[in-house]
């Protein structure tokens, strides 16, 4: 079906398409509300065959010591919390709103089977712009700063280091350390960015072919840079795509890559409106923002559908739904200094919620990374890579918590450590009903597999002092994986200059300067190996591995970052 032509650079047409008044466009409390409502109405439970793979998965874990009850702290579900009031947008928003609706409505009309993305997407972008206008005129309020929580993990929170805008420009998209071509005939590829998509895309895709591990050609990598979004995504080129290629040769997939192209322009000019108008003195922002749970939630799930597109049998699931917001979570965990200072609105560790609800959350994430290190986790979805692969990533890119926070002081005793003890879970619930976390003594694997135990002679020849640890970690993880068939030079090597590298760095005198040696190695290692994780006989072996050390071994190094609060740092250097 053919579109209707909208002239991009006629401005009265363009903003023609919706009323101009205020009263007529849906506010952004209202739309924060409806997108809660249109995910509780599109999410389906849990599948009967995810939970027998589950259950499998909890037998086989039984099996290598006697269960324990243990305790368990409960996560609520994020879109039944109250949504907060946000302020309407001002004139600009409401431009912006119209710029795109009228591309949207072009996308729609072509393609009517994405109605609900494009709805998403417009109450994403509403919300959004009602969220920064509060955050920019609201009255200032009082962060919490103290948990005021005895709870085991919130007793555990570390102290963050300072930090200053020079430790930041290692953090722009299209330079090091991700050197290398992730695709070696797509050149964009280098992006740091897409690095880590394409592995997932490779990692879930090896068995079956669903056509998405080969469809960047039409898909979001069409617009996987933000500036670049800006000067090339128009109505004008909208409609090219919709009435040539696009139309000749339809994909959902594709019509989706055009509303998240669509989102990403808006959110990047919202983001810069502001940061303009904070550096023109107009307004002043606060390192606060009035976002909740549950609007953190909502905001970052629009980049998550469209970012790690899925099956559409699997979009909905909740299982699904969680991996994608932890796997945000994760991200934020990692960039949330950065984002201080960029005035990214929807960082969750800048939001006005709990710091205890925070933790919960960072242990949903680090419980989904064991969970994803089981063989069980993945053959009932196919999208179920993400977390393991996210993680991965970014320990390979320098961005991961501990290379980019600095080295924790002192290593944290491992007996009775939460952390630790917290059982493998998919958090499916953590957007709807709520998941429930437990912690039990954790299980461990009484002999290990030959190329594990490989692993483990080389620790103790090159670095007796950090055997230990790192013997009992394999045995850990092997109790949750099985049996690991991994390419060992190269994990080995990437082990040897990330995990054992920092917690060597960790058991001596605190420096900066040795954290940021290892965040660069980090890097370049990562760019010598990062092939190696497209192997499809060892690559999914290496990457649970690298995810358990990286995300759930002593000491943690992941949960570094959840210590964060803001500090007096300023600017608005923006990414890529």
């Amino acid at each position: 079906m053919k579109s209707r032509v909208v002239d991009a650079a006629s401005k009265a047409s363009v903003d023609s398409l919706i009323p101009a008044q205020p009263s007529a466009q849906v506010q952004p409390t209202e739309a924060g509300n409806a997108l809660a409502r249109l995910f509780v109405e599109r999410v389906h439970g849990s599948t009967q065959e995810h939970q027998r793979f589950q259950n499998a998965a909890q037998q086989r874990l039984n099996a290598l010591g006697s269960p324990h009850a243990g305790t368990t702290l409960h996560v609520e579900g994020a879109v039944h919390l109250a949504q907060p009031a946000f302020l309407p947008p001002d004139e600009e928003g409401y431009a912006r709103l119209r710029h795109l609706d009228a591309g949207l409505r072009v996308i729609e009309a072509a393609f009517p089977q994405v109605s609900t993305d494009i709805e998403i997407c417009r109450l994403t972008c509403t919300m959004l712009e009602g969220a920064w206008r509060s955050r920019a005129l609201a009255p200032p309020h009082e962060q919490e700063r103290t948990t005021g929580c005895a709870c085991p993990l919130c007793r555990r929170l570390p102290t963050p280091p300072a930090r200053t805008l020079d430790d930041y420009g290692w953090r722009q998209s299209a330079g090091r350390p991700l050197t290398v071509k992730a695709w070696p005939y797509r050149e964009e590829l280098d992006s740091v960015l897409t690095g880590g998509w394409t592995l997932a895309r490779q990692m879930n895709d090896l068995e079956q072919d669903l056509g998405i591990r080969h469809s960047f050609e039409d898909d979001i990598l069409l617009f996987h840079e933000y500036k670049r979004v800006i000067d090339t995504i128009d109505t004008a080129r909208l409609t090219q795509l919709i009435e040539g290629r696009l139309a000749e040769s339809f994909s959902t997939n594709s019509a989706r890559a055009l509303v998240c192209g669509l989102f990403a322009a808006h959110k990047r000019s919202v983001d810069e409106y502001w940061l303009q108008q904070h550096h023109a003195g107009s307004v002043s922002l606060p390192q606060t923002n009035p976002l909740s749970q549950s609007t953190y939630s909502l905001l970052q799930m629009l980049d998550c559908l469209f970012w790690h597109v899925s099956p559409d049998t699997e979009l909905w699931q909740e299982e699904h739904l969680a991996s994608l917001l932890l796997c945000r979570v994760i991200d934020d965990m990692t960039d949330v200094r950065a984002d201080a200072l960029t005035g990214e609105i929807s960082n969750f560790w800048l939001a006005d919620i709990p710091t205890h609800t925070k933790v919960l959350y960072a242990a949903c994430a680090i419980a989904s990374v064991k969970y994803g290190c089981m063989p069980e986790a993945h053959p009932p979805m196919w999208n179920t890579w993400l977390m393991p692969s996210t993680v991965v990533w970014l320990g390979l890119t320098g961005r991961h918590a501990l290379w980019f926070d600095g080295i924790t002081e002192g290593l944290p005793p491992a007996e009775d450590c939460p952390l630790c003890d917290l059982q493998p879970n998919a958090c499916a619930g953590i957007l709807t009903h709520g998941t429930t976390l437990t912690f039990a003594p954790r299980p461990t694997a009484p002999a290990l597999s030959a190329r594990t135990a490989e692993l483990s002679a080389r620790c103790r020849a090159e670095h007796p002092e950090t055997w230990p640890l790192f013997d009992t970690e394999l045995h850990a993880f092997e109790a949750l994986h099985g049996p690991w068939y991994g390419n060992i030079d190269s994990t080995w090597e990437v082990l040897r200059r990330t995990y054992i590298a920092a917690v060597e760095a960790s058991s001596a005198a605190p420096s900066p300067e040795r954290a940021r040696h290892v965040q660069q190695d980090a890097g370049v290692v990562g760019s010598e190996t990062f092939y190696t994780l497209y192997d499809p006989q060892t690559g999914r072996e290496d990457t649970a591995l690298l995810a358990y050390m990286f995300g759930c071994a002593h000491p943690h190094f992941l949960w570094n970052a959840t210590g964060y609060r803001p500090t007096g740092v300023e600017g608005d250097w923006l990414d890529g």
